[in-house]
């Protein structure tokens, strides 16, 4: 598997997905954990996470909130579409919807929907200022439909990778499998 990005092709390896895949599950470990857990030396470790960072498969790190710690608790699934859907009008609607804080993800759609929200607000009376103060007085909004989010079933930001018939299993590091043999 290869990325490309800027100009730099970076070629995924069995190595590489082992670190994407425990970085996945805690950006925090620690360089020598993490060269520990995937088999390889630190300076290896660190030398290849630089290259997934650098080739921009890493994007970046950040603190996963429990939004009932902050009083955000009340979340929503808006559905947006627009009356016209000319290349201007698509591309007004995504720079405005990119702009309210209360949008944690936006996705341009196809389907009976342009858009896809994932919203999050305090309480009803903060959803109905978004909606009346922000959402629909951006230009073309032509229908908005609302599911709010009764509870969470599963939510991650794992994204599941595979290489050449690998599973998103978690392979042992090459100096275990040696030991095991």
């Amino acid at each position: 598997m290869a990325h490309s990005s800027g100009g730099r092709v970076h070629k995924i390896d069995e190595t590489d997905l082992r670190i994407i895949r425990e970085l996945q599950s805690s950006s925090k470990i620690t360089n020598a954990a993490l060269a520990q857990r995937v088999g390889i030396s630190p300076p290896s470790t660190l030398e290849r996470v630089r290259k997934l960072e650098q080739s921009g498969i890493i994007m970046g790190y950040v603190a996963l909130l429990d939004p009932n710690a902050i009083s955000a608790t009340i979340q929503a699934i808006v559905h947006v579409s627009l009356n016209h859907h000319s290349s201007a009008a698509l591309a007004k609607a995504k720079e405005c919807l990119a702009q309210f804080d209360e949008v944690l993800a936006c996705w341009h759609t196809a389907g009976d929907e342009d858009f896809l929200l994932k919203v999050i607000v305090s309480d009803m009376p903060q959803y109905e200022r978004f909606i009346s103060e922000k959402l629909s007085t951006v230009p073309n909004i032509g229908k908005i439909r609302t599911a709010f989010v009764l509870s969470t079933v599963k939510q991650t930001t794992r994204i599941p990778i595979e290489l050449d018939g690998m599973t998103n299993s978690h392979p042992a590091p090459r100096e275990a499998r040696r030991r095991n043999k």
